[in-house]
């Protein structure tokens, strides 16, 4: 493999979904170590938070700036890597994080399809677009490396025997496969800069209250297509909830996502932390969390049963699961 990119200090990163979760923290983690980032997300208040926090830890000429742009539109990326190039006054970058992404969208067969496909557009699309976006900024460094987010859900597309998870599996495996052909790409044709796929397990971020905001499916605007759509899952997963009451699930809605981010066995920083000591060493496959691990393991030597419901319980008793 081609030599790693040991230091970051003095080089220029630029990271998608900054406004939250991994995305904040490799911003932060970055910054510290004297790295001039550019970052962008949907939200300017998470974006102004995310850069200040940077600055509190950075040295002190280091440049943090912030762009607030949808990864899965084309204009708003060229608009935000024109922003890169001015605010940091460059022609060239060395490091790009495509980390944007939501989940939602679970079913093909019995979810919406414009929820199913703005969930693709953000999850693949997004890395796609920004590859193709700052890939010029990339190879016109002295050295790069593209960093993919996909996930342990671009392994095994499952959260369990009766959850359908078709978009975001469906975006993360397409991930995964573009990143692993980019080896031989790059290889060939931009010797210089190198790639890396990120593959987390379960890690406590707000992915799942973003993605509520993203589709439009907060806890106090759920309508009773979707309530009856979040009684038949729990009851699919064995927690009938008759009589509950609509006001009592939509609060359970909301526990969920809060829980999803405050009870995950890793945290945002420690996966920011794995991702950004992977690119040091040039890993090209980076799995984040002891449950991505175990559940990449379990797959491969077992692929043929992988989909069964006995596999997902084996999974769950060895501390794998796949809720990335």
């Amino acid at each position: 493999m081609r030599g790693a990119m040991e230091n970051f200090a003095g080089r220029i990163a630029v990271v998608t979904g900054g406004g939250t979760g991994m995305g904040r923290e490799l911003v932060r983690q970055l910054a510290k170590e004297g790295c001039h980032v550019s970052t962008c997300d949907v939200s300017a208040t998470a974006l102004d938070e995310t850069r200040a926090l940077a600055l509190e830890t950075a040295p002190a000429d280091t440049r943090v700036t912030t762009f607030v742009a949808d990864v899965a539109d084309e204009d708003q990326l060229l608009a935000f890597r024109d922003n890169v190039a001015r605010g940091h006054a460059t022609t060239s970058i060395n490091l790009l994080f495509n980390n944007a992404g939501v989940a939602g969208a679970g079913s093909f067969v019995d979810d919406d399809r414009s929820a199913w496909e703005r969930t693709f557009a953000i999850d693949w699309g997004g890395v796609y677009l920004g590859t193709r976006t700052f890939l010029a900024m990339l190879m016109a460094a002295d050295e790069g490396h593209l960093v993919n987010t996909s996930s342990i859900n671009g392994i095994f597309a499952s959260v369990g025997p009766n959850r359908p998870h078709t978009a975001y599996s469906a975006a993360k495996f397409a991930v995964r496969g573009f990143s692993e052909a980019l080896i031989t790409d790059l290889r060939v044709n931009a010797p210089h800069v190198r790639v890396s796929v990120v593959m987390p397990g379960h890690v406590g971020t707000s992915i799942v209250i973003n993605s509520g905001i993203v589709h439009g499916k907060e806890p106090d605007s759920l309508d009773q297509e979707d309530l009856v759509k979040a009684r038949r899952q729990l009851a699919a997963d064995g927690t009938p909830v008759d009589e509950v009451s609509d006001e009592d699930l939509r609060k359970g809605v909301a526990m969920f996502g809060e829980a999803f981010r405050d009870l995950a066995p890793l945290s945002a920083a420690s996966a920011a932390a794995i991702i950004l000591d992977g690119v040091r060493q040039n890993k090209w496959r980076i799995l984040v969390g002891e449950d991505a691990v175990i559940t990449d393991q379990m797959v491969r030597d077992d692929p043929e049963h992988a989909y069964e419901p006995e596999f997902w319980r084996a999974l769950q008793a060895r501390g794998g699961i796949a809720l990335s």
